[in-house]
């Protein structure tokens, strides 16, 4: 069942085409990044932030693409359904080559382009007993969820790829709206402070 809205058909898709590619973007981030990192540091964690990782956290990103793409056909998502493959999480290649194929099913999955509703199970329903576990959420939500989630996991790389002493840009991680913000306080001359 596709979301009844006042927006046309067309409007629909071109918001759910940046949707897309706004993750897409993020995606394409991550693989450069690892493109740049080297195996330790994709695996080690800094003492002073145990026990985070750059591959757990890259691993947790790409799992929840994957549950979100895996329960579009049946309409039901999962996120805590995800598979927490040790293989991702300690072999750059490993996530290179699941980011690729994200990145394909993303952009070639046309039923990302309506904005179907969808059912999201609550976080963690098992452990506290909810008999209605599944919320109604769409696929546009749904992917403005992904794109938030992913950014507050890029800044956790960032941060632990800093303490191993490696630099990382200084957006990367930064939600786009605090960019925006950023730019505008400084071409007013004022400090930009606020996240």
């Amino acid at each position: 069942m596709t979301v009844v809205s006042r927006v046309k058909s067309e409007e629909l898709r071109k918001r759910q085409s940046l949707l897309i590619e706004t993750n897409v973007v993020w995606l394409c981030q991550a693989r450069e990044l690892l493109e740049e990192v080297t195996d330790s540091a994709y695996t080690a964690s800094p003492p002073s932030i145990a026990p985070h990782r750059v591959g757990g956290h890259l691993r947790h990103i790409l799992e929840f693409y994957e549950c979100f793409l895996d329960g579009l056909e049946g309409s039901h998502i999962d996120y805590d359904a995800r598979r927490r493959d040790v293989a991702i999480e300690r072999n750059r290649h490993a996530a290179l080559g699941k980011i690729d194929s994200i990145i394909q099913r993303l952009r070639t999955e046309h039923i990302l382009l309506a904005d179907d509703i969808i059912w999201v199970r609550m976080e963690d329903a098992g452990a506290l007993q909810v008999n209605e576990a599944f919320m109604i959420s769409s696929t546009g939500r749904e992917l403005q969820t992904l794109s938030s989630h992913t950014i507050h996991h890029f800044a956790l790389i960032a941060i632990t790829l800093r303490a191993l002493g490696h630099e990382v840009d200084k957006d990367f991680g930064v939600a786009p709206s605090t960019l925006r913000y950023r730019s505008s306080r400084l071409l007013t001359g004022v400090p930009a402070e606020a996240a």
